[in-house]
């Protein structure tokens, strides 16, 4: 009897690292391919807490839930400046279905960049970090710099530089991670 309840006992306490090391393996495979790198083990994102355009303050942590591109960038950039009409797409594509855009604008003032969304019509959230606080955190040294963090809040992976978000293959990878 004792070596059953032992089993047991083991048996529950290592389903969660199955359950996660599974759901890694189904990430994995679905970002394959996307140049999306996608970490062997998930990790704590930064908490912090920004302005939206509109000034309303916001913390990482608020967004817990859901799945969330975070994306550091500036108007100036000409990589940023591709990469966000595809950003637009992917944001309408699934922000019904518990995803978010945290675009972190590094060092602009707001009317600035209010009137860089205004101008290409962009419609998701963008924070100010105007004195690059936020993105000293992160390591930002290069921009676009974007993560994904999963609905349980863990950045899941990450991309240095620009990408098309509304090609089929990542498009396909984010319906996985949205299940």
């Amino acid at each position: 009897m004792k070596k059953i309840l032992l089993f047991v006992t083991v048996l529950i306490l290592s389903f969660p690292y199955f359950a996660c090391s599974q759901n890694s393996s189904k990430i994995q495979e679905a970002f394959k391919g996307t140049s999306i790198r996608i970490l062997d083990k998930p990790r704590d994102p930064i908490d912090f807490r920004l302005p939206l355009l509109n000034g309303e303050m916001v913390s990482l942590s608020d967004y817990k839930g859901k799945v969330v591109l975070l994306n550091f960038w500036a108007t100036w950039c000409p990589p940023c400046r591709v990469e966000m009409p595809s950003m637009e797409t992917l944001y309408h594509h699934f922000k019904d279905q518990g995803f978010e855009i945290l675009a972190v604008n590094l060092g602009e003032d707001a009317a600035h960049v209010q009137q860089f969304m205004d101008n290409n019509n962009h419609t998701f959230p963008v924070l100010l970090d105007r004195d690059e606080k936020v993105g000293a955190l992160y390591g930002i040294r290069a921009i676009p710099t974007s993560y994904i963090i999963d609905r349980s809040g863990k950045i899941v992976g990450s991309l240095s530089g620009a990408i098309y978000w509304d090609r089929p293959d990542v498009i396909s990878a984010f319906e996985t991670l949205l299940k």
